[in-house]
């Protein structure tokens, strides 16, 4: 067993037993290998990575590649879940190198003195092919390279740096008004794919902070804008009837390999989940399609069942693999449904999900939907409501058939940005399908957090059997605080909501670039990598700018609290100008900008009777507006802030409603209030 046999993380520790002489990312490797001039070869990967499966297995388990890593590299593993700051810096390095955008797993060649990469890449086969050079013979190349070029490494290293140090000039003010909005929703059409929905083409992502803002937009805009509705509606739609939709157990996969929404690589990730749940909630409660609460339902349920910790956490993610095989465990042949089914479910079955068609995996079948469930029903001589019962009790049968199969592996790590996407995600859910449940397995999170993953008065990003470990970054807080605001939404605790406000305090103060605005990834106190990352732009997550802005105008707003207002005005005015030709990849910031530009709406609802407070929040919450907040506290309840202390029921239910500085005379009849909601 090598030093990852001592690490927290599941990831790290699949590699333990390998004989390639493994480092974690810390002083022990970096001395080492400064001190021996001796190169560093850096893996960065993660537990549900099916190409990181594949490269471990053939280079890395291989004795042979293991002797020549060790005689010439300083070799270190790193878990980009765990260490997203070096990943960050590392994925961007590759680009700048490489003229390509990165992925996993990603190995770089760094220079010992520097800790820049000079040589860098993603999967490497053990033998040349796929037009890349085998892995075996490249690890010579590679060293002999770094002996007898220094020269070039030190230009290599200062160009490079520039590079990673260079910043775009910020937008001009003036462009922060609602034509960036406008342009956003046209860059996002120009990009959508019309015939299947979604965006771009293959490999295709769910792009859920883009779709957010559109739905946000459309419901601005009175809901008339057709060509946005369609947008959402058939990306929402291709993805729910889709392969990247898990038909039995719930969830969602991470991308698919086709622009068809078809077959995708299994890997199941808890930060994805979180935010499509949200998402759906919010498409159903909008009334974009009654029928996403299907998608709402099931979600939560396995989110429950498979990935909460009986401590309340939420665990990362769901492996591709099974027994070494990307899919196994997801994939069926003909004779298993035929088998299992009723002569009329299985007819039912194969016309709905295609398994009377040709297989389209790997000579199986990956259930997607091939027809409407009235056409399918039509094409069996079934009533709708037949063939919905029907359909429902042949996805039990299968889905326990599916059960006894080797299940993939599980990623243990509570992560606490992934977790609060899925507070956030479940917390929504609860609050607009009236499910208890759903709020309390968010708050079971979120408090599962507040005590393990804080010491000393420091939040820590990860937890892993009772360890926690890595100071927070700005995704942590920022999706923390998001997460918080939507649980107080869905159940009033004076105690969670302090401990946001205190958390939204420790933001500004630990991450906020004072002078030119925005956040910094890693906090004032943190160890020092190569450069500072800074990023407004959307990756498979929002950015944490962009969840920082918007919850700080939010929060700023429910509290009066101008320091907040301030620092997401300062985070905006921090969009670089490149926002301006390429908007739709600063989604998470264009929803930002919207809240900035017409200020949230807040109705705070106090009330001495717990049925008043469920009535009214029911009414509420039938229609879903980006920049609505509503919270609703007891009077019973006096340990508030100044701005909510001085809005109370007297006896009675009260709804205090403002949008922005402007306020209403408070409200004590709920249909006046849903009259002027509706206005």
């Amino acid at each position: 067993m090598n030093r990852l046999s001592r690490e927290t993380s599941p990831y790290l520790r699949q590699h333990a037993d390998n004989p390639v002489d493994w480092f974690p990312w810390g002083s022990e490797a970096l001395h080492l290998a400064k001190d021996q001039d001796r190169p560093i070869l850096l893996s960065i990967g993660y537990a549900a990575c099916h190409w990181c499966h594949v490269m471990a297995h053939e280079s890395f388990e291989d004795v042979t590649v293991a002797q020549r890593m060790n005689e010439l590299f300083v070799n270190i593993k790193v878990d980009r879940e765990e260490r997203p700051d070096l990943d960050k810096v590392y994925q961007k390095a590759h680009q700048l190198l490489s003229r390509r955008p990165g992925g996993w797993p990603l190995t770089l060649f760094l220079n010992p003195g520097t800790l820049l990469p000079f040589f860098c890449g993603t999967y490497f086969p053990p033998q040349a092919r796929y037009g890349l050079p085998g892995f075996y013979d490249l690890l010579p190349q590679v060293a002999d390279h770094f002996r007898a070029h220094r020269d070039d490494l030190v230009r290599n290293d200062d160009a490079l740096m520039h590079a990673l140090n260079r910043e775009e000039q910020p937008i001009t003010t003036g462009m922060l008004q609602a034509a960036l909005l406008v342009r956003t929703r046209s860059a996002a059409l120009e990009y959508f794919d019309a015939i299947n929905g979604g965006f771009g083409g293959a490999p295709k992502f769910p792009h859920v902070s883009l779709i957010d803002f559109l739905l946000g937009q459309w419901l601005a805009g009175g809901a008339q804008d057709r060509a946005l509705a369609t947008a959402i509606r058939k990306t929402l739609d291709g993805m729910a009837d889709g392969g990247i939709y898990d038909h039995l157990g719930g969830g969602f996969y991470r991308y698919t390999v086709d622009a068809e929404w078809n077959i995708p690589h299994f890997e199941k990730m808890l930060y994805d989940n979180g935010a499509l749940l949200s998402l759906y909630t919010r498409a159903a409660q909008g009334q974009i399609g009654e029928k996403y609460y299907r998608v709402v339902h099931e979600t939560a349920a396995w989110v429950m069942t498979e990935m909460q910790s009986p401590d309340g956490g939420y665990y990362s993610s769901l492996d591709a693999d099974s027994e070494g095989i990307e899919g196994l465990f997801y994939r069926w042949n003909r004779a298993e449904p035929r088998k299992l089914l009723s002569d009329e479910a299985y007819r039912l079955c194969a016309a709905y999900y295609g398994l009377d068609q040709t297989p389209n995996f790997e000579e199986h079948w990956h259930l997607r939907v091939s027809m409407p469930l009235e056409k399918a029903a039509a094409s069996c001589a079934m009533s709708l409501q037949t063939a919905e019962e029907t359909l429902v009790q042949a996805r039990q049968i299968l889905q326990h058939y599916r059960e006894q199969r080797t299940r993939p592996g599980l990623d243990n790590k509570i992560l606490t940005a992934w977790n609060a996407l899925m507070i956030g995600g479940m917390a929504v859910a609860g609050r607009v399908c009236r499910r208890r449940d759903y709020i309390e397995s968010a708050e079971r999170a979120f408090d599962f957090i507040h005590t393990a993953l804080v010491r000393d008065g420091l939040l820590y990003a990860s937890s892993t059997a009772g360890v926690s470990r890595f100071e927070a970054y700005l995704d942590d807080y920022a999706f923390l605080i998001e997460a918080g605001l939507e649980l107080v939404q869905a159940h009033w605790s004076s105690v969670r909501f302090e401990w946001l406000i205190a958390l939204a305090d420790k933001l500004l103060e630990a991450f906020e670039d004072k002078e030119a605005g925005g956040f910094y990834f890693t906090s004032h106190n943190h160890e020092r990598v190569i450069v500072r990352s800074k990023s407004l732009i959307d990756e498979a997550m929002i950015s944490g700018n962009a969840a920082a802005a918007s919850t700080l105008l939010k929060l700023g707003h429910v509290l009066g609290e101008p320091r907040y207002l301030a620092a997401a005005e300062r985070t905006l005015k921090a969009l670089p100008e490149d926002a301006a030709n390429a908007p739709d990849r600063y989604a998470g910031m264009m929803t930002a900008l919207g809240l900035w530009l017409y200020p949230p709406e807040t109705i705070i609802i106090r009330s001495p009777y717990r049925e008043d407070i469920d009535g009214w929040m029911a009414r509420i919450d039938k229609e879903y507006r980006a920049n609505r907040i509503c919270i609703a506290i007891p009077d019973d309840e006096t340990a508030l802030p100044e701005q909510l202390k001085n809005r109370n029921g007297v006896g009675r239910t009260v709804a205090y409603v403002c949008r922005g500085t402007e306020c209403l005379a408070p409200l004590t009849d709920l249909q006046e209030l849903a009259d002027l909601l509706r206005k």
